[in-house]
């Protein structure tokens, strides 16, 4: 049977699905770059597992449901979900570790709610989450900055791998040898031991604001993001009022107390909070969907990581916020949809 077409003007979208990943990818690279420099090959090496564990998970759960995987693998979304699983993953892990993040992301965040566009919470941060609960000791291998006047011994890039994927270090080299707590770590445990804040950074690990490394790191995710702006990818409403929710408790807290409470800044430029706010934040299926709604959205998550950084047990917290909001993003869209034109 074959139906007409009229020749009236057919409109086409302006974006796809895969230009926007695509987008969003693009955005990474210079963070990538520069934290490849800082920390080594972990975050590459990372990606490169999630990546394939998210894209062979994905054409196995599509043919088991009798779908079909050609678009699906070619929409990028597997490989943001990998981007985003990576920078949250500590660069020295072994590599059964993003194998699984990236399978359970597509599996229990993606699939299972009926695939691209029908996911309730953010399939990355799912993963993440799922990967911190269940593997406490191997989620803190987090790897010093690459700087002249911290005293560490860097591995090259093969015996990274080496160690990746055989367990294996050069023999005067131990796991706790490399790894260091995070500068959030070293708040969160300062801060419980009574220690103000002007104290605990004056450690090497801190930089101008938040951790060496980390801050220049969170400045490129933060050009990133505006490129995300620029070209419409995402909208300024999630972005804005995540950070205005995370900064005014912040500078209320400093202005109390400005020796003991952590800086603004640093809550900026420290953790997930500049990634959160533009990339993870913003993923369009999991977040609000009305303007009122992502005011919400944004700024709830914002608070969320405030107060789990806070008063929570882990040192930031962003993951957990967006999932929380995840799961409240039904209720906000239904309290905060416009009216109908005509209806009262």
């Amino acid at each position: 049977m074959r139906f007409e077409q009229p020749t009236a003007p057919h409109a086409k979208p302006i974006v796809s699905v895969p230009v926007i990943m695509r987008r969003v990818l693009f955005a990474l690279v210079p963070a990538a770059l520069w934290h490849t420099w800082y920390f080594g090959a972990g975050l590459l090496v990372n990606f490169a597992l999630v990546a394939i564990a998210a894209l062979l998970t994905e054409a196995f759960v599509l043919r088991l449901r009798g779908l079909p995987t050609r678009h699906a693998m070619r929409d990028c979304s597997a490989l943001v979900t990998a981007a985003l699983l990576s920078f949250a993953l500590p660069p020295f892990v072994p590599f059964w570790i993003p194998l699984l993040g990236g399978s359970i992301a597509i599996t229990l965040a993606k699939q299972l709610y009926g695939g691209l566009g029908k996911n309730l919470f953010n399939p990355a941060m799912v993963g993440y989450v799922f990967l911190l609960l269940s593997f406490p000791v191997e989620m803190t291998q987090w790897l010093p900055p690459r700087m002249g006047d911290i005293d560490y011994q860097h591995l090259s890039f093969g015996e990274h791998v080496d160690y990746v994927f055989t367990g294996r270090l050069p023999a005067e080299l131990d796991v706790d040898a490399l790894t260091r707590a995070t500068p959030l770590d070293l708040v969160k445990e300062g801060r419980r031991a009574g220690r103000p804040f002007a104290e605990i950074r004056n450690g090497s690990l801190f930089g101008d604001f938040g951790g060496r490394g980390w801050e220049w790191v969170a400045n490129l995710i933060g050009l990133g993001g505006l490129y995300l702006l620029y070209t419409g990818t995402i909208r300024w409403h999630i972005p804005t009022t995540f950070l205005l929710g995370l900064l005014v408790p912040a500078t209320i807290a400093y202005l109390l107390d400005p020796g003991g409470a952590p800086s603004p800044g640093f809550h900026l430029f420290s953790g997930a909070s500049m990634l959160g706010a533009f990339f993870i934040a913003t993923e369009p299926v999991s977040a609000a969907g009305t303007v009122l709604g992502r005011l919400i959205y944004g700024s709830g998550i914002g608070l969320l990581v405030y107060t789990l950084r806070t008063w929570g047990i882990y040192p930031d917290g962003v993951a957990f916020s967006v999932l929380l909001m995840n799961a409240a993003v039904p209720l906000i869209n239904r309290y905060t949809r416009p009216r109908i034109y005509g209806q009262t």
